[in-house]
């Protein structure tokens, strides 16, 4: 097939019925181009039957055009290869008109309040780093992940007709990964459910923002974990929910402090497999409780299951969603931890009673996941490579887990590293008279990213610390990392 090279000149407008000649025209609007900087000299021009049927002229109108900027040098013609913008255009390019900034009426647009909030009191003011180092929180073991056979499956559905890979997707999700997920759910998580059940979206947070948007009003409040998901936090604020910070012991969520602070809430989120970010696994007594509270005030329950397939005990926790009798749990999952952040692909599994309002909701203004993404990742589990992929990274994430416990006991006294069952990050409980500010501040300047726990607070909180993630970092790296925070603390006291 012939391919046309050369700038789409789409702004040059011809009037057919001026009295100016259509060559003229043509030829000064050509020469504005060329003079205003909108093509730079070695721009190539198209070709003059090209330019002819996009401007809907004749060919020797366009040659005459052209021929007459060759002739003033501010085209060239070179043999064999087209016309292109002479290099001597740059002598007699006109300088930019200069904007005098009193002429300019700045006006600030009007933000929403949600957003005013959310700006103002919930946004960090910088984005951590996603490298693959030490002690980056969230990111898994990229090294790790079966690239190859991932490569296979995506040039198999890449040859597919073009309505499977580039038409709009199901709203709902692709029905071969719904019935995968169920499948995986029930297998590993003790979860039964139908596909139909669950939705597909653009990653977990798109989820929150889903779930928010249909069951919160705005102002109404939802009960949070303090300390707490920062991503979830923000998809709430944003769709102007109310969150209420419930403190979080070892045994997970506190419910009475969730009742004394709002007993008619409209929403409960929590991470009952691996709370975010302190690690601990929410015990079954509160698992109930939160169950009859939610089902006493009429509240929905939003479980966010981000890394349960990476455990380390003989057997893996509970979801809360399994246990849930009354349709009161929606389970949200997603695989940027189990695969890869970049898919920007996550779930939510919904009670039967709210499937049909879903389907609506997604109907009207979704337009769902790129079906070619959705695809591979089906054929990745139906063929077995997902469980493979879990087994192995289970046993790397245990090993890493456990060279960062072993690393760390020279800090004991000073940082605290909480054990975890699960997941790939660990808390450091810091000893008084160091700032993790300050702990945090001074790593990155050696190369190690770490997180406050205030950054994942609501509220003040009485201990301090800082979030080391070991997911991503090879135990050399882990080694190195902790010999820089050792190397470190003595500069790192409040006084």
């Amino acid at each position: 097939m012939k391919r046309h090279a050369g700038a789409v000149l789409s702004s040059i407008k011809i009037d057919k019925t001026a009295e100016k000649k259509i060559s003229i025209q043509l030829y000064m609007a050509l020469r504005d181009l060329l003079l205003t900087g909108a093509l730079t000299p070695g721009d190539r021009l198209p070709a003059t039957r090209t330019l002819a049927q996009e401007i809907g002229v004749s060919r020797t109108t366009v040659i005459d055009a052209v021929d007459r900027l060759i002739s003033e040098g501010l085209l060239e013609a070179r043999v064999g290869a087209g016309t292109f913008v002479s290099e001597a255009l740059n002598a007699r390019l006109a300088p930019k008109p200069s904007i005098e900034t009193s002429d300019i009426v700045m006006v600030e647009p009007r933000l929403s309040h949600a957003t005013r909030h959310a700006i103002s009191d919930f946004a960090p003011r910088s984005r951590l780093p996603h490298k693959s180092r030490a002690f980056v929180t969230a990111l898994p073991a990229l090294d790790a992940f079966p690239m190859a056979q991932w490569a296979k499956l995506s040039a198999r559905h890449w040859r597919k007709d073009r309505d499977h890979i580039a038409g709009y997707g199901e709203p709902f999700g692709y029905m071969p990964l719904r019935r995968a997920i169920a499948r995986q759910l029930n297998a590993s998580r003790g979860i039964k459910c139908a596909p139909e059940q669950i939705f597909i979206t653009n990653g977990a947070q798109r989820s929150f923002s889903l779930v928010g948007g249909m069951l919160v009003n705005p102002g109404e409040p939802i009960w949070f974990e303090n300390p707490g998901a920062i991503g979830a936090r923000n998809a709430f604020v944003a769709i102007g929910a109310s969150p209420v910070p419930v403190k979080v012991d070892h045994e997970g969520l506190c419910i009475d402090d969730g009742l004394a602070k709002a007993p008619h809430f409209r929403l409960a989120f929590v991470t009952p497999s691996h709370q975010q970010p302190l690690g601990h696994v929410m015990s079954l007594s509160r698992r109930l409780a939160l169950l009859k509270a939610a089902n006493d005030a009429d509240a929905m329950v939003v479980e966010d299951d981000y890394d349960g397939e990476f455990y380390y005990g003989d057997q893996p926790p509970p979801t809360l969603k399994s246990i849930d009798t009354h349709g009161r749990v929606i389970y949200v999952g997603t695989f940027s931890k189990s695969l890869f952040p970049a898919l920007r692909l996550g779930f939510a599994l919904v009670p039967e009673g709210l499937v049909e309002s879903f389907e609506r909701v997604c109907l009207t203004w979704l337009s769902g996941v790129p079906t070619v993404t959705q695809a591979i990742v089906a054929d990745f589990m139906d063929e077995g490579m997902f469980a493979t992929h879990i087994r192995t990274m289970r046993q790397l994430y245990r090993e890493r887990h456990d060279t960062l416990m072993s690393e760390a006991e020279c800090l004991a006294g000073r940082i605290d590293l909480q054990p975890t069952r699960s997941g790939f990050h660990a808390v450091g409980l810091t000893s008084p008279e160091l700032d993790d500010d300050v702990i945090v501040a001074k790593a990155a300047d050696r190369g190690v990213t770490t997180a406050p726990l205030s950054r994942y607070a609501l509220t003040n909180l009485s201990q301090r610390g800082i979030v080391l993630g070991f997911g991503s970092s090879a135990p050399d790296e882990i080694r190195k990392g902790i010999q820089v925070l050792n190397d470190i603390l003595p500069e790192c006291c409040t006084s």
